[in-house]
């Protein structure tokens, strides 16, 4: 089993930053800040000063709560030799203590302006005006086809099988541009290569003892274009009620 200081050896070709750096980056890790928040922790955005003053999101984990600790080593192990543009690029991490003397660990990921799928499919409209988040047919295709490609990389061109396990639209983010990238690895595994055995009495295999099935290219597609047709065939529907009624 490898040990999460061997993992985070590994990583050190990622910039390096110090519990203060994200303290600073997030102006004290202020509520201002967050941007999100998931099982295990809380996404804060921040500016890297020492680093071009980059803009980041910053993972901030709660150790406190069970399996943090556990998601952190996870995330580490499954993004350390991965990279695709539809997957969320981590940019650093931190594993220090904080300013109380209390164990301190956070994940750096680039910065996606258009936050996660889900916000865009279930708006809230006391957030955001009417009207200004809405994904149209071809959006919705061009996400699906996003995470597709992403989940075909996991599966396919990795060293070993990446499951993510937690696919899900608030673990699809969008870019500037609306391309969508996966992230949230907490839960992700490694799948072990299956181990052959030959004898004079045939060829056995060692079952992965896990299973895990995630939707297939088709299954995005309608899960992400099945509300957009509705609402058109919705649009279409009362068009013709308003002409009959004419």
């Amino acid at each position: 089993m490898v040990s999460s200081s061997t993992m985070l050896a590994r990583m050190d070709k990622l910039i390096k930053v110090s519990y203060h750096e994200l303290h600073r980056a997030t102006s004290g890790f202020s509520p201002e800040n967050s941007v999100g928040s998931g099982s295990f922790g809380i996404v804060y955005k921040g500016r890297l000063d020492e680093h071009g003053n980059r803009v980041v999101a910053v993972k901030f984990l709660d150790l406190r709560k069970n399996g943090a600790s556990k998601s952190f080593k996870a995330e580490c192990k499954a993004l350390k030799n991965i990279r695709h543009r539809n997957l969320v690029s981590v940019l650093s991490y931190c594993s220090s203590i904080d300013s109380r003397g209390n164990e301190f660990k956070a994940l750096v990921y680039e910065f996606m302006e258009n936050g996660n799928l889900d916000s865009w499919l279930h708006p809230n409209t006391a957030d955001e005006p009417t009207g200004s988040r809405n994904l149209n047919l071809l959006h919705r295709l061009n996400i699906a086809i996003d995470v597709a490609l992403a989940l075909h990389y996991l599966h396919n061109d990795c060293i070993k099988e990446v499951v993510h396990c937690d696919l899900k639209p608030s673990n699809i983010l969008l870019d500037n541009d609306l391309v969508a990238h996966l992230g949230d690895f907490g839960l992700a595994r490694l799948l072990p290569s299956t181990i052959n055995t030959s004898s004079d009495q045939g060829t056995s295999s060692l079952a992965v003892p896990f299973q895990y099935k995630e939707p297939s290219a088709m299954q995005l597609q309608v899960i992400l274009l099945l509300p957009s047709v509705t609402k058109v065939l919705n649009v279409e529907s009362s068009k013709h009620a308003d002409e009959g009624t004419g």
